[in-house]
């Protein structure tokens, strides 16, 4: 059995090797423009797939997620702030749920 402390010294020598060496090797500004595009958005593609799955999964009805994604999209869209999106999703969430116990 692997001791827990080598465990997470090797986890933490991982991560920090991931953070470290990109900022030793890339010095000056990058030239490639389709490298930085990539650098750039890839935090968000991430996150969107990460969070979707668990969006869609949190509610009783796979539809009423669908339906909360779509309204913070809409929201967002029309430049609405955060936290509006974020209470026009959980209510429309919520009036899906309550819909769907009617019926």
């Amino acid at each position: 059995m692997i001791n827990p402390w080598i465990a997470v010294a090797v986890m933490f020598a991982v991560t920090y090797a991931l953070r470290a060496v990109p900022l030793l090797l890339v010095r000056g500004e990058l030239r490639n423009r389709r490298l930085r595009t990539f650098l750039e958005f890839t935090p968000y593609a991430v996150l969107t797939a990460m969070t979707l799955p668990a969006v869609i999964h949190a509610t009783a009805h796979w539809w009423s997620g669908v339906a909360g994604i779509v309204a913070a999209i809409v929201l967002a869209w029309r430049g609405t702030s955060l936290m509006p999106v974020a209470i026009g999703a959980a209510v429309t969430v919520w009036i899906a749920e309550m819909a769907s116990a009617l019926v």
